[in-house]
């Protein structure tokens, strides 16, 4: 009976709380979640008010200027989070709330130093667009930080993909490695890609939108041959779990991993270490850097620069030229 009591009584309370305070008390929680399956832009653009108009004059404006979807994305992203943070269009901030909201990105330790520079590079853009030019000035600058690649040895490649025995994941390790590839042009490769009497693999529409063609090692042509016959895969080289489409960036770094921890590698390793690894293999091999950069499709040779850093050159490589001109 006391059990029942004590339920009767927070149920009074519950109605009372519920239905008889005054609800200016209570917090406003319309539009304070996402929905199931909501982008952080669609949210922005559904809560604050007038970023839906704001972000679809971006939108048209960066396709204007022909910048890469990935770069719409991003910039996209990073203003939606600024609208939902202070619920009004980032048109509409004062640079001392901008720089606030930077600071803090900063201080607190932002997510990733890629976010920092979207978040700059779209407000930029966004005040630009609207012929703001003092205020996207007044924004501050990007600083890269000089760090160096994370390289595998031969050894732990050659471990990688020994103990990776599903043949569809093992020849994709092989591709990101053995032709440098960066995981979108590997996922987006198409069968009629591949050329086997060049030796070549044709990367349509890399970073920067530029074509090129990379080199086709014979025992990866070899691999490809026996996973074709296996697998049958149609349109793309690999496709992913929907017909029609490619293998996933996420599936992909999943098989990267899953290799990493099967080869007991203990580095930081990710997708992209593939494509480190492949320009200082070959560096280290008597490459020239200029070939290298045409591999690589870097629009700088000041990129390609940084595998000097890394290359490990061997005594026998290195020598000094007053010993070379008294063996003449």
């Amino acid at each position: 009976m006391k059990d029942e009591s004590k339920l009767g009584i927070f149920r009074i309370r519950m109605y009372l709380t519920l239905n008889l305070y005054p609800m200016k008390n209570q917090p406003n929680l319309k539009g304070s979640f996402r929905t199931k399956g909501e982008t952080l832009i669609a949210k922005a653009c559904r809560t604050v008010p007038g970023f839906d108009q704001t972000f679809k004059e971006f939108e048209r404006h960066l396709t204007l200027l022909q910048r890469s979807k990935s770069a719409m994305m991003n910039y996209g992203r990073s203003l939606a989070k600024v609208a939902l943070h202070f619920g009004i269009d980032p048109l509409h901030l004062s640079m001392e709330q901008i720089n606030d909201y930077l600071y803090s990105m900063l201080k607190g330790g932002s997510p990733s130093k890629s976010y920092f520079r979207h978040t700059v590079f779209g407000l930029k853009n966004l005040y630009r667009m609207k012929g703001k030019d003092v205020k996207a000035l007044q924004m501050p600058p990007v600083r890269d930080n000089e760090t160096l690649p994370v390289v595998l040895s031969c050894k732990e490649i050659k471990r990688m993909l020994a103990t990776t025995k599903n043949l569809k994941h093992r020849v994709l390790i092989a591709l990101l490695y053995g032709s440098g590839l960066r995981m979108n042009e590997a996922r987006l490769l198409k069968l009629t890609d591949i050329d086997s009497h060049r030796m070549q693999i044709h990367v349509r529409q890399g970073k920067g939108r530029k074509d090129r063609y990379v080199v086709l090692s014979a025992l990866l042509l070899k691999g490809l041959r026996t996973y074709y016959a296996e697998c049958k895969p149609s349109l793309y080289l690999f496709n992913g779990n929907t017909s029609g489409e490619p293998m996933g960036t996420r599936s992909i770094q999943y098989v990267i991993n899953e290799a990493i921890d099967r080869a007991g590698i203990q580095k930081k390793v990710s997708c992209h270490t593939l494509r480190h690894s492949f320009a200082t293999h070959m560096l280290e091999q008597g490459v020239d850097l200029f070939s290298i950069k045409e591999q690589l499709g870097h629009s700088r040779i000041d990129t390609t620069l940084v595998y000097l850093h890394v290359a490990h050159f061997s005594p026998k490589t290195v020598r000094s030229p007053l010993d070379v001109i008294y063996q003449q």
